[in-house]
C-alpha cells in the first residue's frame, strides 16, 4: 500500500471530493428552524431599545453579542450573549451585532448575524461553527426577523451598514463585545458612555424581566431542595463537588444553567467568600454554606444563599453566629424600599454586625470607631459587600456610575440582593478557637415595589430553627 501524501491521502478532505460534495447536497428535508426565542423577549427588547434611543438621539449605537471563548485549541466554552446585547435584542446568537441608526422616530435597528450553512453549501458539513450538520437546525435571516421583529442581515454586510450610518454624520458609540477589527476600522467609540447608560437603564426592570427573575428564584429554591437531599450522600462520599454537581445538573435541566459558579463550602471552606473549587469533604459537624442561582433560558439569574448544619442541627456556637447574621439580614431587608438609598441597607447590616461582634469581645475599638469611615474593624469578618443589583448578571449593572448605583435612591422595579455574613477563617487568631472555621451567609432576592419590597426568595426560611426544619423535610422527601 503506498504511503499517503498530501496529493494522495488515505483520508481525503471531503470538501475536495466532487462526488461526495454532490451527493451531500441532495436528499435533505428542511428541519424545524424556529428560533429559540423566549416568549416575551422580543417585545421586551423592543421596549428596551426605545429607552436607550431616547438617551442617544442622533447617534449610531452598535452592541455586540460576543463569541464563545476558546477552552483549549479547537474546543469552546458554551456561548452566552453579552447582557447588554440580549437586553436590546432578545436573541442569543454567537457573533451577532446589533446596529441602531438614527431615524425620524428615534432609531432603526438592524441585527447582523453569521450566515447559516445548509445542504446546498459544502460548509454544511465542513464548518463546525455554522454548518447545520454540526450545530443542528440553524434559523435563517427571515426566521430571526419574524421572531424578533427586527431587520436581520448577514454579518458580512456589517461593514457596509456601519459605513452607511457613519456617512449619515452621526457619532458611533459601541458597547457589549464587539469585533476588534470593526472598532478599529470604523473608529467606533467603544468607551464607557453607552455601556454605562445601558447599565443604568437596566437597573429598573419591567414586568417581563421581574417575571423571569421570579422563575429563576423558584427553580433555584427547588435546586436547594435537590442539593440538601444529597447532603447525607455527600457526607459519606462525593463531598462538596457532589453537591455542586447536583445543583449544576438541576440548573441545566430547568434553565440555561447556573448564573455564576456554584459555591458549596463545608467547614473551613465556608468562610471563603467565593469557594468555587468545591473539592473538600462535607463534614457532618460543620456548617455548609450554599450560594447558588439558576439562570433562566432568558439569561436572568437568581442569587440565593443559605447556611445549613451538616448534621441537620446547629451546635450552640453555630446557632449563635447564624442568629447574629439573621438579625443583620432582617435589619437590611427593612431598609429596602422606594426612596431609600442603596447605602441604607448596607449601614443597617453593618451596625448590627459591629454591635454583635462588640458584645462578643471581638472588636479592638469601640463600635462607633469601628463603624466610622476611618475604622471599619468589624469588616475583618465581613470584608465583602452585603448586596447588589440582580438581573441579567449576578452582579447586575456593574458599569453604572457611583451616583446611579450606591449613591442613588431605590425606585420600583429595582431588584436587589441583601447578603450579610460572618466569616471566621480557621487560621484567624483574633477569634477564639470555637469560632474558627465557621462561615455563615444569608442572601435573599428582593423586588422594590411602589409601597415597599417583595422578598421573592422567602420560600426558604431565614431563622436557624426554620432552616433545620426545612432541611429535615427536604431530606425526608
Amino acid at each position: 500500500m503506498p504511503m499517503p501524501t498530501a496529493e494522495n491521502p488515505r483520508v481525503p478532505r471531503l470538501a475536495n471530493v466532487p462526488a461526495f460534495t454532490e451527493y451531500m447536497s441532495k436528499g435533505w428535508d428542511s428541519p424545524d428552524r424556529t428560533p429559540p426565542v423566549v416568549a416575551g423577549a422580543a417585545a421586551a427588547a423592543g421596549a428596551h431599545r426605545a429607552r436607550i434611543s431616547e438617551v442617544f438621539r442622533g447617534q449610531t449605537l452598535i452592541v455586540g453579542a460576543g463569541t464563545a471563548p476558546v477552552r483549549s485549541h479547537d474546543t469552546y466554552y458554551d456561548f452566552r450573549p453579552d447582557s447588554d446585547f440580549y437586553w436590546l435584542s432578545g436573541a442569543a446568537i454567537d457573533g451577532a451585532v446589533l446596529v441602531m441608526t438614527p431615524s425620524a422616530s428615534g432609531h432603526d435597528a438592524t441585527l447582523y448575524i453569521p450566515a447559516p450553512f445548509y445542504a446546498d453549501n459544502p460548509e454544511f458539513f465542513t464548518n463546525a461553527a455554522h454548518g447545520e450538520m454540526w450545530v443542528g437546525a440553524a434559523p435563517d435571516f427571515p426566521d430571526w426577523a419574524a421572531a424578533l421583529s427586527l431587520v436581520v442581515k448577514p454579518l458580512g454586510e456589517l461593514d457596509g451598514g456601519v459605513i452607511a450610518a457613519m456617512r449619515a454624520g452621526s457619532a458611533t458609540l459601541g458597547a457589549g463585545k464587539l469585533p476588534a477589527g470593526l472598532v478599529s476600522r470604523h473608529g467606533i467609540d467603544a468607551g464607557i458612555a453607552l455601556g454605562r447608560e445601558l447599565s443604568t437603564l437596566r437597573m429598573v426592570k419591567d414586568d417581563w424581566e421581574i417575571a423571569q427573575l421570579r422563575e429563576a428564584v423558584d427553580h433555584t429554591i427547588d435546586g436547594f431542595a435537590a442539593v440538601v437531599r444529597e447532603v447525607p450522600t455527600a457526607i459519606r462520599k462525593g463531598g462538596e463537588r457532589w453537591l455542586q454537581g447536583t445543583f449544576d445538573r438541576h440548573a441545566r435541566t430547568y434553565g440555561n444553567g447556573v448564573g455564576y459558579a456554584t459555591i458549596v463550602g463545608s467547614g473551613k471552606h465556608a468562610p471563603t467568600l467565593h469557594w468555587v473549587r468545591c473539592d473538600g469533604p462535607v463534614l457532618e459537624d460543620k456548617v455548609l454554606l450554599l450560594d447558588m442561582g439558576v439562570e433562566t433560558r432568558s439569561f436572568y439569574t437568581a442569587d440565593v444563599t443559605r447556611t445549613f448544619p451538616g448534621s441537620g442541627t446547629f451546635s450552640p456556637i453555630q446557632r449563635q453566629v447564624h442568629d447574629l447574621v439573621e438579625k443583620s439580614h432582617r435589619a437590611g431587608l427593612a431598609q429596602v424600599g422606594p426612596g431609600k438609598f442603596f447605602a441604607d441597607f448596607h449601614e443597617a447590616c453593618m451596625e448590627v454586625i459591629a454591635n454583635g461582634l462588640n458584645d462578643w469581645g471581638l472588636l479592638p475599638v469601640s463600635v462607633d470607631e469601628a463603624l466610622s469611615p476611618n475604622g471599619q474593624h468589624h469588616r475583618r469578618y465581613l470584608v465583602c459587600g452585603v448586596g447588589h443589583h440582580l438581573g441579567l448578571d449576578c452582579h447586575d449593572c456593574g458599569q453604572s456610575s457611583y451616583e446611579s448605583y450606591q449613591g442613588a435612591p431605590m425606585v420600583p422595579g429595582m431588584v436587589l440582593t441583601v447578603e450579610p455574613g460572618l466569616y471566621f477563617h480557621d487560621n484567624d487568631l483574633t477569634v477564639p478557637p470555637e469560632l474558627r472555621g465557621i462561615g455563615v451567609r444569608l442572601e435573599d432576592d428582593i423586588v422594590v415595589t411602589a409601597t415597599g419590597s417583595d422578598v421573592i426568595s422567602d420560600a426558604l426560611p431565614l431563622d436557624a430553627s426554620g432552616i433545620e426544619a426545612w432541611m429535615k423535610m427536604a431530606i425526608a422527601r
